[in-house]
């Protein structure tokens, strides 16, 4: 009975089923096989009236989800910025499940409050940001821009003496943010949520390094420059890895009284490297910065960071007192710094990660991951009836595969391009994911798996030359 209530059972199978999981990984396709009317068949049973055993439950789950499960965590998954997950966070996130923690407050999980903590302040500096700058553990960068961006509604409005949390926006001073066309789209997403609107946005041109240039943002600026004014940069842009010129735009927003916010979903992760940390330089100038860990960092989802230099409009836009969320002397309670309540110990994957690697192994797994994407692009590139069209700076980079008739039309490239990529996941062999980009098809290649060795390169150019064979 003991056994039974504890959930041993069920737990003994999920590890069953987790090492078969991650033992077979090698040898599986990579994309899904069965289709959603089988997924919705064999998922979709009756709402029962009675209970039955967990361990059939877990059982029942993992047969009825066979072949719906995406090789994500594969070294040979490179569709998307989609990184896997370490040994130690995934054994971490496990017993973060099990101790079930609500990481809210530090009165309910001393223990996590105090990893967040130190895992913050680590984070800080391999990302060569301020150690005076707030922080705080979300679900993703995308809940990282509603974060920093709501610092930056409090710091901007407050300035007018609008007190937003008080108040709301109607009414209010109007705020303009000014960013890149190669923008994100959970900017956009984020400032729909606090109130700011798509209105607002202010899409600027890139020059042909996707990098938005002093010039272009100066005019930008200077054409309202009474006005409250956001400047989103990239650090590490979407489709190519692009990096802004942080040295030379944050000083022309800081004249004009902008709150600078850097995008660094994948990319804040060189300055951990030497190789590559100058594409960096400059941007621990600004005033907030977002990056996730579930990308390059390979912890499980949901991880993303959330950094912002004034604590005051940090603090002022999220924190709150209630009589029964008790403080703990000087302790940080979690959930003055982020837009949740309830919520798991996410900080703890990232510790363990943090504690596996070490300094130098983020460094290495950078390095790696930037060797491995050039590899890619370049050999793939090179096959008949492919080319290159963005060669990795970083982790990034883009192919594309040609219609080899002589009359053949952009229509025809695109339309080629979506084929072979289809024909490469439909191997098994790699994943490789379609992008637009200046109105062409391509390929996206994307590494960020710690486990992507030179055989998975191997192994991703024979199937795209098979493919290419075969169409």
């Amino acid at each position: 009975m003991g056994k039974a209530r504890n959930g041993a059972d069920a737990l003994e199978k999920a590890f069953k089923y987790a090492r078969f999981h991650l033992d077979s990984e090698d040898t599986r396709p990579l994309g899904a096989t069965a289709t959603r009317a089988e997924l919705c068949r064999r998922l979709d049973h009756p709402l029962q009236d009675n209970s039955i055993p967990a361990s059939q439950v877990i059982d029942e789950l993992v047969h009825d989800v066979d072949g719906g499960i995406v090789g994500s965590t594969s070294g040979r998954f490179f569709g998307w910025v989609i990184g896997g997950t370490l040994p130690s966070a995934l054994a971490a996130d496990w017993l973060t499940s099990t101790w079930d923690q609500n990481a809210a407050i530090h009165a309910c999980s001393p223990a996590e409050a105090v990893i967040e903590e130190v895992a913050g302040v680590w984070l800080k500096d391999l990302f060569g940001l301020p150690p005076s700058a707030s922080f705080a553990f979300v679900t993703g960068t995308q809940a990282a821009h509603l974060t920093c961006l709501g610092a930056a509604r409090h710091s901007l409005l407050r300035r007018t003496g609008w007190n937003v949390e008080e108040t709301g926006m109607p009414g209010a001073p109007p705020i303009r943010v000014l960013t890149s066309s190669e923008r994100h789209g959970s900017v956009e997403r984020a400032l729909r949520v606090l109130g700011l609107g798509t209105n607002a946005v202010e899409r600027l041109p890139c020059d042909e390094d996707g990098r938005l240039a002093p010039a272009t943002l100066e005019r930008a600026l200077a054409a309202n420059s009474g006005a409250l004014t956001i400047v989103v940069l990239q650090a590490g842009d979407l489709n190519i890895g692009a990096f802004d010129p942080f040295e030379d735009l944050i000083p022309l927003a800081r004249k004009h009284g902008a709150w600078i916010h850097v995008d660094g979903a994948f990319g804040l992760w060189v300055a951990a490297s030497p190789s590559y940390r100058h594409l960096i330089k400059g941007a621990a100038l600004a005033d907030s910065w977002t990056c996730d860990g579930h990308k390059w960092l390979n912890t499980p989802f949901d991880c993303g960071f959330a950094f912002v230099m004034d604590r005051e409009a940090h603090h002022g836009a999220f924190s709150h007192r209630t009589s029964y969320a008790p403080t703990v002397g000087d302790a940080r309670d979690q959930m003055d710094w982020n837009p949740e309540w309830s919520r798991r110990g996410r900080a703890v994957p990232t510790y363990a990660a943090i504690r596996e690697l070490g300094r130098h192994g983020i460094a290495d797994l950078v390095d790696r991951c930037c060797g491995h994407a050039h590899a890619l692009v370049t050999r793939i590139g090179a096959l008949p009836g492919a080319e290159v069209v963005w060669e990795p700076r970083i982790n990034q980079g883009l192919v594309r595969f040609l219609d080899g008739r002589d009359d053949a039309t952009d229509t025809d490239h695109d339309r080629r391009t979506d084929d072979v990529i289809g024909k490469i996941v439909a191997t098994g062999e790699a994943f490789f994911g379609g992008t637009t980009w200046r109105r062409k098809r391509c390929m996206r290649v994307s590494v960020c798996n710690w486990k992507t060795n030179c055989g998975d390169v191997e192994r991703a150019v024979e199937a795209a030359r098979q493919a290419l064979d075969a169409s």
